[in-house]
C-alpha cells in the first residue's frame, strides 16, 4: 500500500503528554442544564480510546465539546480546559479545529444523501491545505471500503453499514490526526458491527490515526480499544486498560452481560463500591 496517508506512530511512553486531554471540563446547555460535571480523560497519540456509558451519560456531549459543535445546540464549556497537542482548543471555532487535525464522525452518519459516495469522499478533503495527494488517498480509502467503489448512485440509497463506512472514509480523506467516532455500531447488524470495528482497528494500526470511540456496545468497543473510560451522569466513574476493564466484576455485570440480559447501571446499585474516580 502507498504510504501517503501514513502517520508516524510515536514510541510508547507512559510519561508522554496525551494528544487529547480534557481537564475538569463542565458543559452547560441553555445556561442552566449541567451535562458534564468535571470530566477528565486522556487520549494517547496512536491509540484507540473507548468512552462507554448508557444513553444520557454525556458521551456525545464530550465529543461535541472537543470538536467545537456545542454552540449549535446552545451549549458551552463553562469550566476546565480541552488540550490538543498541548494547546487549548475549547472556545475555538469548529472549522479551525478541523484544520488542526480533528474530524468527528457524527452519530447517524450525516452523509450528504443526494451526492454520490465519491463526491462525499472528496468533500472530506475540502479542509486540506495540500491537494496533491487527494487521488491517492481516495484509492487508499476505497481499499478499506471496496464496496463503496461499486456504488455510483446517491449515497442516501446505501445500506446503514455502507453509510457508516462512507462516513469513516470521508473522515480519512481529511488526513486527521484524531478521529472522534460517535456510536459507529448504531443501527447495524452484529455481522456489520464486527466488520466495521475490524476496519477501525486496521485503520488505526496502518495509519497511526488516534481514535476516541464513543459507544454503548461495550463488548465491541473493548474488542478494538487500548484503553477505556466509563461515564455515568456526566463524569468518569471508572477507567483503565481494556484488560483491566474486562476483568472488573462491575464492568462484567453492568456492561458485558455478566448478570444476564438486563443491563444495569452503576447508579442503580446501592452496594457498588466507588472505586477510582466516582466523585
Amino acid at each position: 500500500m502507498s504510504q501517503i496517508m501514513t502517520l508516524e506512530r510515536p514510541a510508547a511512553d507512559a510519561a508522554a503528554a496525551p494528544l487529547l486531554a480534557l481537564r475538569n471540563v463542565e458543559v452547560v446547555y441553555d445556561d442552566v442544564i449541567l451535562v458534564l460535571r468535571g470530566l477528565s480523560l486522556d487520549v494517547p497519540a496512536g491509540s484507540i480510546t473507548a468512552l462507554l456509558g448508557a444513553n444520557g451519560a454525556g458521551k456525545s456531549t464530550t465529543l461535541k465539546a472537543v470538536s467545537g459543535l456545542l454552540r449549535s445546540e446552545n451549549g458551552e464549556v463553562t469550566r476546565g480546559e480541552i488540550l490538543f497537542d498541548g494547546q487549548r482548543i475549547d472556545g475555538t471555532e469548529p472549522d479551525l479545529i478541523v484544520r488542526r487535525g480533528i474530524f468527528q464522525v457524527m452519530e447517524g452518519r450525516r452523509i450528504i444523501a443526494d451526492m454520490t459516495p465519491m463526491e462525499n469522499l472528496r468533500l472530506g478533503a475540502f479542509s486540506r491545505r495540500d491537494r496533491s495527494g487527494v487521488a491517492e488517498d481516495l484509492e487508499r480509502v476505497l481499499a478499506y471500503f471496496p464496496r463503496l467503489k461499486e456504488r455510483t448512485g446517491a449515497a442516501g440509497y446505501l445500506s446503514g453499514g455502507e453509510q457508516q463506512m462512507l462516513a469513516i472514509g470521508r473522515a480519512l480523506m481529511a488526513r486527521p490526526r484524531l478521529i472522534l467516532m460517535d456510536e459507529p455500531s448504531m443501527g447495524l447488524s452484529p455481522l456489520l458491527v464486527k466488520e466495521v470495528f475490524a476496519i477501525i482497528r486496521q485503520i488505526n494500526r496502518d495509519l497511526g490515526v488516534t481514535i476516541l470511540l464513543v459507544e454503548q456496545n461495550a463488548r465491541a468497543a473493548l474488542g478494538v480499544a487500548d484503553r477505556g473510560y466509563i461515564m455515568e451522569q456526566g463524569k468518569v466513574v471508572l477507567d483503565g486498560t481494556v484488560e483491566e476493564l474486562r476483568a472488573n466484576e462491575d464492568v462484567k455485570e453492568f456492561y458485558l452481560g455478566g448478570a444476564g440480559d438486563q443491563r444495569r447501571t452503576f447508579k442503580n446499585l446501592k452496594s457498588f463500591k466507588r472505586r477510582k474516580r466516582w466523585i
